[in-house]
């Protein structure tokens, strides 16, 4: 034997030890060590040196058989008729040569194909006697399995009993047992919570739910169990087409997919194929692939088997949803409210049907979760359009090289403090009005409607003024008549428009305390919240420099508020940029010095609703609230009076019915003027 020649034997062996540590892992232990896609490929690369050496057969080598014997804590059963896996096609010249070999069999034009959705679950075996559940096997090595039928009997959609008056005297019925998609989110929701192992896939749920020694834990899996065919019967007569066996299954009480058809010839089963592979990530359930069974029968037992496959059924694997591949290193992102990604850079990996580079890791929490370093091998998953995620470490593959991830100390855009508030994985920003990676947000709630109203300044403008960087501040929407051309020369920015918009930010500069306060956007602080900071600290000053002890002595506003405001205020570039906004001309009305006892309207309970026409309602609810009212969103018995305008609608109607005093604009108005209002 040459030296190359001994090279490929040596890596011959090398598969076969590799491909049966694998198969192990995911049959016995149900801990899968790789995707399924990277057994594929060694399973692959091991066959072609077989078929290119056949003197080299080992009776070990995964070809040569199924699967692997079952782990010990269930009796094992022998099936009546052995379950076999199928061969696969990678592409479609592979199913075409499949559809040929089948022609070329039967001495025929064109066959008719049954195609079934792959469900990615866990095959079983139901054997029926006189229609009775007697017994459930898992699929095993192929020709026997455990019996697990005290945990079959506890899934909802197998039968105890077949809806039939006329059952077969024997019947085995072979099926996948599957975990939907939003269970198996609820199940690892519920295992983060208390500190359990998370499973990777719904499949590995499925498979895990399944060999539970205790039938109760089985129980409470949210596990579903769809039918794919008749593994074996006595005492009836099957239906010619494997079709018609499968609508005789849901007759009987069996789920049936509702996505299988029959079709005629290779190009209609590629275009199921395409159908399916583009609906895959809008299914309930997660599917692989494809099954393309021959319909007919007697052309199945024609066609009869080979060594650890039938001739007459191929499955067609879609992009595979999982794959292997290493960290390179991890890098964080900025989000649009402050949120601090953490993001791992990967080898390129082809995945789901696209190149795969990054995967977001969530939080830090997230991280030291899954046990992540820098250099790791690792599972990303990818289904339909999903983020793509790493699912699982792979720590035996670890390089001494890795290295754990650093978390930065600082926003990695505008290095301003990050804030963590307790019970909360993520990590914010708190330069929100500062920060590059929030400006355009930010700049958006500064001038909406409820905060300075900058009429004019809609969301498409402020994208356009930032990426142009005319505004990289508030500060600067308040220079932009120094901009005047570059305005004109942007999409639907006409003379008028400019205009307009040119004083509708000259009005703004006119405004309230609260309403200022409020446009800072700090988190957690609403409309709300901002008068009763205002109202509590008379001088903004004041409000600046308050210890988290001095915020929480304000009404509605708890520990957590509290340290947003602090920590929003202790950053240096958000109280530049405030001073910036009063050196600009930003200002409001001094504070009326008036003892709370001479307040005319304290105590009382006020509802605004309608269209207004001389002032909006948010100015209307500001001067109520100067006089003491408290102003509610919602009409109760314990509302004092509701101002109504113009289609005033339920909130009217719930007033009138509660015989609650009624205002009109006209009304409100001249008591606002009475009152010293207005």
């Amino acid at each position: 034997m040459s030296q190359e020649t001994d090279k490929l034997y040596q890596q011959m062996l090398a598969l076969i030890e590799q491909l049966n540590d694998y198969s192990y892992a995911y049959h016995v232990k149900d801990q899968p060590k790789v995707p399924d896609a990277e057994y594929d490929r060694c399973y692959l690369e091991l066959q072609a040196i077989e078929q290119q050496h056949p003197e080299w057969l080992q009776i070990n080598s995964p070809t040569q058989r199924v699967g692997e014997k079952p782990d010990n804590g269930f009796a094992n059963v022998a099936h009546t008729v052995p379950m076999l896996s199928l061969d696969n096609a990678f592409d479609n010249p592979a199913l075409e040569d499949f559809d040929q070999r089948i022609r070329k069999l039967l001495n025929t034009d064109k066959v008719q194909y049954c195609c079934e959705p792959k469900l990615d679950g866990a095959a079983i075996s139901l054997r029926y006697e006189d229609g009775v559940l007697v017994r459930g096997v898992t699929r095993g090595d192929g020709l026997s399995g455990e019996d697990i039928t005290s945990n079959i009997k506890t899934i909802h959609s197998v039968p105890l009993k077949l809806r039939t008056e006329n059952p077969p005297a024997v019947v085995e019925v072979r099926g996948e047992i599957y975990m939907p998609k939003e269970g198996f989110e609820k199940l690892n929701k519920l295992a983060l919570e208390k500190g359990e192992k998370m499973f990777v896939n719904p499949r590995n749920a499925a498979a895990g739910s399944l060999r539970q020694l205790d039938p109760k834990i089985t129980a409470a899996r949210p596990l579903v169990m769809c039918a794919y065919s008749i593994g074996y019967a006595e005492g009836w007569q099957q239906p010619a087409s494997h079709y018609d066996g499968l609508v005789q299954l849901g007759e009987w009480g069996f789920r049936i997919n509702d996505l299988m058809m029959q079709v005629e010839g290779a190009q209609a089963c590629i275009d199921y194929y395409d159908k399916l592979n583009e609906q895959r990530g809008s299914l309930s359930y997660d599917i692989d692939g494809i099954v393309y069974k021959v319909d007919q029968i007697a052309l199945q037992n024609q066609l009869g088997f080979i060594a650890r496959a039938p001739r007459w059924a191929i499955a067609r694997k879609f992009p595979a949803q999982e794959e292997m591949t290493q960290i390179e290193d991890v890098d964080f992102q900025v989000g649009r409210t402050g949120a601090i990604t953490p993001v791992a850079r990967l080898k390129p990996v082809f995945v789901g049907g696209v190149t795969v580079s990054n995967a977001t890791l969530h939080n830090k929490d997230e991280i030291a979760r899954l046990g992540i370093q820098v250099g790791d091998w690792v599972i990303v998953r990818r289904a339909g359009d999903v983020i793509p995620q790493i699912v699982q470490v792979l720590t035996e593959r670890r390089p001494e090289q890795a290295k754990a991830v650093s978390f930065p100390d600082a926003c990695p855009v505008c290095q301003s403090d990050l804030e963590q508030v307790e019970g909360e994985a993520v990590i914010r920003c708190t330069g929100g009005l500062v920060c590059g990676a929030q400006l355009k947000e930010s700049l958006k709630h500064f001038v909406s409607r409820k905060a300075l109203d900058i009429d004019g300044l809609g969301d498409k403008l402020i994208e356009q003024l930032v990426d142009q960087g005319l505004v990289k501040t508030p500060v600067d929407i308040f220079t932009l008549h120094e901009n005047k051309d570059s305005l004109l020369n942007m999409e639907r920015m006409g003379q008028k428009s400019v205009e307009k918009l040119l004083a509708s930010i000259d009005k703004a500069k006119h405004t309230q305390y609260n309403r200022f306060v409020y446009a800072l956007g700090i988190r957690e602080v609403g409309e709300a919240t901002a008068r009763a900071l205002t109202k509590h600290f008379d001088a903004l000053d004041e409000l600046l420099t308050a210890s988290p002890e001095a915020l929480i002595e304000v009404d509605d506003v708890g520990p957590v508020v509290a340290q947003h405001v602090s920590h929003f205020f202790a950053q240096t570039q958000n109280i530049d940029t405030i001073q910036g906004l009063l050196s600009a001309g930003v200002e409001w009305p001094k504070k009326q010095q008036l003892p709370e006892s001479e307040l005319p309207l304290l105590g009382k309970t006020y509802v605004v609703t309608g269209s207004l026409s001389r002032f909006s309602r948010d100015q209307v609810k500001d001067k109520l609230q100067q006089l003491g009212a408290k102003v509610s969103g919602s009409v109760s018995a314990k509302t004092d009076c509701l101002v109504a305008g113009e289609k005033a609608g339920s909130k009217l109607a719930k007033a009138q019915s509660l015989d609650i005093p009624i205002m009109d604009e006209e009304a409100v108005i001249a008591m606002l003027t009475e009152l010293g209002a207005i």
